[in-house]
């Protein structure tokens, strides 16, 4: 299994996430949340950040389903599923993950044919602190 790399503006979001809560970055000035992590805002270039919990939830913005020939770390557990979710808390923040049918659950572990656009999903956080999603209602 291939592993998140965690640099310095990013490694919180980690350390949180092993704790089982999902946090984005937020300027602490202007108040508007970013993501991926990075030290100046956006939108009023300050450098003063904080990090906010979310309720985990969101619904799928788009999704793929990638068959072999993958990354060999990946390709035995093919074909599996990869999600965008919007969060519902801030639109404009868009995660990169996995639907599954449960926590700690493999990552092909639901039909294809369940995942829709649009659908309203939840976070789970598996064993080595690794976000993944849930549908709200299966």
């Amino acid at each position: 299994m291939l592993a998140p790399v965690h640099d310095d503006d990013g490694a919180p979001f980690w350390e949180y996430a092993a704790r089982g809560e999902l946090r984005v970055q937020a300027c602490a000035d202007c108040g508007e949340p970013r993501f991926p992590p990075r030290p100046c805002c956006p939108h009023c270039q300050s450098f003063a950040s904080e990090w906010r919990r979310t309720s985990g939830k969101g619904r799928i913005w788009s999704y793929v389903v990638p068959h072999p020939p993958l990354l060999a770390a990946y390709a035995a557990q093919a074909p599996y599923n990869v999600i965008v979710v919007e969060l519902a808390e801030a639109p404009r923040i868009r995660l990169v993950g996995n639907l599954v049918s449960g926590p700690g659950a493999p990552l092909n572990s639901l039909a294809p044919d369940r995942i829709r656009i649009g659908a309203k999903v939840q976070v789970v956080f598996d064993g080595d602190g690794m976000p993944r999603w849930v549908l709200e209602r299966p």
